[in-house]
């Protein structure tokens, strides 16, 4: 393969990582606490020879995680909690810790509240939340004190990833960030109240329009190529 053809397949191979987020974009548009997406595109320079021109590469290298800020709809559940402004919910999973925005809470047998995947909430120490039955109404106030009876129980932990660029979704609305958290002094937490999804289905909608037209651009372009290679050997062919 020459250098048009390694140049257009490494678009066509970004092209198609960005179709893949995009539609796992729109199929979230309805999943509270869902952050957008995106992928990043990054150009490579390289010298090809002395006196030849130099040949652009355009790679997908990463992905970026929206962090604007969801609607928030009016549950009135007991358990629903809602971030507004900057933080994450720090969750204990399968897999290990991990932030999410997504606040739906239920409390499970032993009385700790968890996702409806079963991940425990922790609160600022670490600690799985732990809400005793038949204790009285549970109330939150926006600096996460959680209260039951009128007796401050503890306080939900909100986070920040250390570095927002190593912030990677580790499945549906969690999120991973190698380099650790950090408090986040800013946030409020509000009970009663759920986070949409911050898609924008009208600008995701667009996006993979564009990105299927630059796709077929770009795999008009390798057949045209293709095409003119088998011209050139078969011409070289009735020569020889």
């Amino acid at each position: 393969m020459d250098n048009p053809g390694y140049t257009s397949l490494t678009r066509l191979s970004g092209l198609v990582r960005e179709m893949s987020v995009v539609a796992n974009n729109i199929a979230n548009i309805s999943t509270t606490g869902f952050r957008t997406e995106g992928i990043i595109f990054a150009e490579h320079v390289a010298h090809t020879g002395r006196d030849d021109p130099s040949l652009s590469m355009g790679t997908a290298t990463g992905r970026s995680i929206s962090a604007q800020q969801g609607a928030l709809q009016r549950t009135g559940g007991e358990f629903d909690f809602a971030i507004e402004g900057e933080g994450f919910f720090l969750i204990d999973t399968v897999a290990g810790e991990a932030l999410t925005r997504a606040g739906a809470f239920i409390r499970n047998d032993v009385g700790e509240l968890v996702t409806p995947d079963g991940s425990r909430l922790l609160d600022q120490g670490g600690a799985p939340v732990f809400v005793p039955p038949n204790g009285g109404d549970l109330a939150l106030a926006p600096d996460g004190t959680l209260s039951v009876g009128g007796q401050p129980l503890t306080v939900v932990g909100l986070y920040l990833p250390s570095d927002p660029l190593e912030l990677s979704r580790q499945f549906g609305t969690a999120f991973v960030a190698e380099s650790g958290y950090v408090p986040a002094d800013n946030a409020r937490v509000m009970q009663g109240f759920l986070e949409q999804s911050n898609v924008n289905a009208v600008a995701q909608i667009s996006r993979m329009i564009e990105v299927q037209r630059a796709y077929e651009l770009g795999q008009s372009f390798m057949d045209a190529e293709d095409n003119r290679i088998r011209d050139f050997l078969r011409t070289a062919g009735q020569r020889s």
